[in-house]
């Protein structure tokens, strides 16, 4: 299992710094913006725009991710331990049991690809 790590971005650097309308503001418009394995830990993020983010084996622990839409973001092996998670959607590959393990467990999300 990796560690959550800082990743060297001035984007992520943004969202550390719970700028999250200044990260909308520089991101860019096309792209994948690459946050695999991020600590992303306590972040408040409802407003973020997820277009075109990478979140495989990320950490949001007890992070706020309500009202997201997550349908189209890679999410495997991420963690959202008692992360605040109503309203938002999450990829179709990941089954209610597993989403409901990962933020009373912490284990880390696995697809269901069958």
């Amino acid at each position: 299992m990796s560690q959550p790590k800082q990743i060297d971005s001035p984007l992520y650097l943004l969202l550390r710094k719970d700028d999250v309308a200044g990260f909308n503001q520089e991101k860019p418009k096309s792209g994948v913006i690459d946050m695999r394995g991020g600590d992303f830990r306590g972040l408040d993020l409802r407003n973020l725009d997820i277009t075109g983010i990478d979140f495989t084996d990320a950490y949001f622990r007890s992070a706020d991710l309500r009202g997201l839409d997550l349908r189209n973001t890679p999410m495997e092996g991420a963690s959202i331990a008692h992360a605040q998670i109503s309203g938002a959607y999450f990829p179709r590959e990941l089954t209610a049991d597993e989403i409901l393990m990962s933020v009373n467990f912490g284990t880390r999300l696995r697809y269901n690809t069958r």
